[in-house]
């Protein structure tokens, strides 16, 4: 499995934490690594999980705005806890990671909801960050 998609696992695991405990990012990173100790992540997965949990969280309220805006039918606090850590962090990428590619953030997101939650939740995470990429696109480069 290739690093970033591993690091993007770890991070789905470290927001669905932050999720269900209400603690900050690096508590539950520090947590966590504690716990995932036998995975044997290297440094490069550490570092690049933490960049975006710590991300997420620093922009938690926009991004919820932006995923509840597109997610029609759906209340944010209604839908699967770990559909909306996976689109949290999809919208995230898409929305102010310029060195990731949006096909890129789509495919990995959907993969994980595939993954951790059904196929379902893989037609639903697309279609949510789908509109949220035409949003970027419309809107120019991502600041």
């Amino acid at each position: 499995m290739r690093k970033r998609t591993r690091a993007r696992e770890f991070t789905v695991q470290v927001l669905y934490q932050m999720d269900v405990t209400g603690g900050p990012a690096q508590a539950v990173l520090d947590n966590f690594w504690q716990a995932q100790d036998q995975e044997n992540a290297g440094p490069e997965i550490k570092n690049f999980a933490a960049e975006l949990a710590q991300g997420v969280e620093d922009n938690l309220a926009a991004i919820d705005v932006k995923i509840a805006g597109y997610a029609t039918n759906w209340q944010l606090e209604r839908m699967a806890m770990v559909d909306r850590n996976i689109l949290r962090l999809g919208c995230f990428e898409l929305t102010m990671r310029q060195d990731i590619p949006p096909k890129v953030s789509i495919n990995e997101a959907v993969d994980l909801a595939k993954k951790y939650s059904g196929p379902e939740a893989g037609k639903f995470v697309n279609a949510i960050l789908d509109k949220i990429k035409a949003e970027v696109d419309n809107a120019g480069p991502k600041k």
